[in-house]
């Protein structure tokens, strides 16, 4: 929008009026220059408000004047909900998908330098004040850690046919380059693998051909350090550990066994143990010789990462944190493994954060009480729809939770820890309204409700940036009219290539460098950073 356009009216206007309209047109100068910018970068083409300015202005009327002006004041302080109605933009249509090159509207926000308030962002004051309206800067934090979550689900090798079913389709040292992640500035150092010794249905993948990778063992996740560029921008050295979840429907938590492990035999008092639901507790501590993978159990593979890490870093002089991050399972081991980072890695003390997706209830009061006291920040994003983040027990605990005057100490009720950031699902005008909520707790619709979520009470973001079409990756949840395929996200031809020479479609050989072998799952040179 050209700037004379916004001068000659304001001119015409400034002679005719009282000096009271003048401050209030000066004011709505201010106001729209400020928006004007917000309008440029992420809502191009806005004819219907300079048509509606320039209405309000030739018919000269004072109190519609100073109310436009409240309008658009309100606006450039919030540009969510008010923008949507002033704007009336359209929704996404089919169209919006093609593919315009340089001409489409980037899928990722510009990332700030955030070193000043990294402290609270990481949930120094529990996140007071930034949750709603949720900070922009807390938005895209939340965002990158949840897709480095993601990024284990999109690299994992889920085909039962494969002979490496359930490890990861890369290398650590490509795994950002193949995804599109390197823009967030870390580097993988480790892989994470882990194992059970107790009966858990579904929760782990295996191949149905008899020569396999591993038995026994999955890919879990990862631990990543930030690099040097981005250990400036966001003002310390940040590691973080990423957790997946399952590739199964949810009903398998259904299955969930209620009975207890004592957790941590360190912190005993009386009866007051500390105690996690015992097929979590199996996953991150089981081990076995005879295994190639799981000699170590998760949580020794991850803490020796961790204190190998903090030490170099440390010993530097460097600002040091650990973030923890995980869905659905993967968030219930991201509790446990911060609890021991916590109490294992004094270095650590004060910077030990997770930020978990559709997480469910991991331990008993004790728990919950030992994590506040060791200073473990949790920030549980949690979809209203999911049915995740009320198991286990989800009749129990809701009868007890109306007695919460009597139940509120019972030591042996499963307890959630930190704070809580509540989405809705249905709050984005891009979702069936009658979807299946069993995609409620699919992480990349977890992220286009982040995207768009600004506060309780308002509606989707229209400035929203991330990409729509991710939300049917694995799912059948947006509206059929954007015309985006479900369950579109896959390995091309299912795994299958032409073989040029015979014609015949052939399954490839992976990548040596690709194959998954004990002896390549020991830490990156921290030097490569």
């Amino acid at each position: 929008m050209e700037k004379s356009t916004i001068k000659t009216p304001l001119r015409k206007l400034r002679r005719r009026t009282t000096k009271r309209s003048w401050k209030l047109k000066q004011k709505l100068k201010l106001a729209w220059k400020s928006i004007k910018i917000r309008v440029r970068s992420h809502l191009p083409g806005c004819l219907s408000i300079k048509k509606h300015l320039t209405h309000v202005k030739s018919r000269n009327q004072e109190p519609e004047l100073a109310q436009v002006a409240r309008r658009i004041c309100k606006i450039s302080n919030d540009a969510t909900n008010s923008l949507a109605y002033l704007l009336q933009l359209p929704k996404y249509s089919a169209s919006d998908f093609l593919d315009r090159g340089d001409m489409m509207t980037p899928a990722a926000s510009p990332r700030e330098n955030i070193s000043k308030m990294w402290r609270e962002l990481h949930g120094s004051k529990n996140w007071e004040n930034i949750l709603d309206p949720l900070h922009p800067w807390l938005r895209r934090e939340i965002t990158k850690y949840g897709e480095f979550v993601e990024s284990v689900y999109d690299s994992l090798d889920f085909d039962p046919l494969s002979e490496f079913c359930g490890s990861c389709r890369y290398n650590r040292n490509k795994l950002f380059e193949e995804l599109g992640l390197t823009r967030h500035g870390y580097k993988v150092t480790k892989y994470i693998y882990a194992m059970s010794h107790v009966d858990v249905p579904q929760w782990f993948l295996s191949s149905s051909l008899g020569e396999t990778w591993s038995k026994d063992s999955n890919w879990m996740g990862f631990v990543a350090v930030s690099g040097d560029r981005e250990s400036l921008r966001i003002g310390r050295r940040d590691i973080v550990v990423a957790w997946r979840g399952t590739v199964t429907p949810t009903e398998w938590f259904m299955d969930l066994r209620t009975s207890k492990e004592p957790f941590d035999c360190k912190s005993e008092h009386g009866k007051n143990v500390v105690k996690v639901q015992s097929g979590f507790f199996s996953i991150y501590n089981s081990k076995s010789e005879v295994t190639r993978y799981n000699k170590e159990s998760a949580s020794e593979q991850t803490m020796e990462e961790v204190k190998r890490l903090v030490k170099f870093f440390k010993d530097r002089g460097e600002e040091v944190s650990l973030t923890v991050t995980g869905h659905s399972l993967g968030g219930a081991l991201a509790l446990m493994n911060a609890y021991e980072a916590a109490r294992d890695v004094p270095e650590l003390s004060g910077n030990v954060s997770v930020i978990s997706f559709g997480a469910p209830r991991v331990g008993n009061l004790a728990f919950k009480e030992r994590m506040n006291s060791l200073g473990v920040k949790v920030l549980r994003v949690v979809n209203k729809q999911d049915i995740v983040p009320k198991l286990p027990g989800i009749v129990f605990n809701k009868v007890l939770n109306k007695l919460n005057p009597i139940t509120s100490r019972l030591s042996w009720v499963y307890r959630h820890v930190g704070t809580q950031l509540k989405l809705d699902v249905f709050s984005s005008p891009y979702i069936k309204q009658d979807s299946d909520l069993a995609g409620c707790h699919n992480l990349e619709v977890y992220l286009h409700v982040l995207d768009g979520f600004h506060r309780k009470k308002s509606g989707f973001r229209v400035n929203a940036r991330r990409d729509v079409a991710s939300v049917n990756k694995s799912t059948d949840m947006l509206l059929d009219h954007l015309r985006i395929p479900e369950c579109w996200y896959q390995v091309a031809h299912k795994g299958l290539i032409l073989n040029k020479e015979t014609g015949r479609w052939v399954k490839p050989v992976r990548a040596p460098e690709d194959i998954p072998s004990p002896l390549s799952t020991g830490p990156r040179p921290i030097y490569s950073l």
